[in-house]
């Protein structure tokens, strides 16, 4: 960390997207409490089911995660892959098709479960789909602007894996303790 990284937050910089991101995670969770859920899932070709689509797009979202982790801690100097070439296609690549991956597990829950709020776990889940798509807004949002404070992509970036690995843990990785992997 660096002096100029600690200046004053450019305010006006941080404010829309944060702002943005917070109406798209509201927008979902409004959108996601007055939908009628259909109480059925959308078929996706290869999966035995819904809930198994879901549950293996958000694993392959998750480990693709992992991969957004590890390189963008290298390109802030961790891990000696700063000067790699690779790093930065492959961290910009790995969220797309993490986000990719997100997009039918999100119509899904929507259109079949709506915002669900009968149990911890499926309140926890609730509120950390309406927040990773929130962060990825407002990541999305603030990687342009040059002004933006050195620190607001790992934060913003933090939250984005945290809510991801929230979401894998109250959906897949329970699916599969449940029910089983090979199901």
């Amino acid at each position: 960390m660096t002096a100029s990284d600690l200046r004053p937050v450019a305010v006006p910089v941080l404010v829309v997207p944060v702002v943005l991101g917070v109406g798209v995670a509201v927008a979902l969770g409004v959108y996601g409490s007055l939908h009628e859920p259909a109480q059925y899932g959308i078929s996706i070709a290869g999966f035995s089911s819904g809930a198994v689509a879901k549950s293996w797009l958000t694993s392959a979202a998750f480990v693709l995660a992992l991969v957004q982790l590890a390189t963008g801690a290298g390109m802030w100097g961790w891990f000696g892959l700063g000067d790699r070439s690779w790093v930065p296609p492959l961290h910009r690549w790995s969220g797309r098709l993490a986000v990719l991956a997100t997009l039918p597990v999100v119509t899904h829950c929507l259109y079949a479960f709506g915002f669900e709020h009968d149990n911890p776990r499926v309140l926890a889940h609730s509120l950390l789909g309406c927040l990773f798509f929130g962060a990825f807004t407002a990541k999305m949002l603030a990687l342009r602007p040059k002004s933006v404070p050195g620190w607001a992509l790992p934060v913003l970036g933090g939250l984005l894996f945290t809510a991801l690995a929230g979401l894998w843990l109250t959906s897949a990785l329970w699916y599969f303790t449940t029910t089983g992997v090979l199901r």
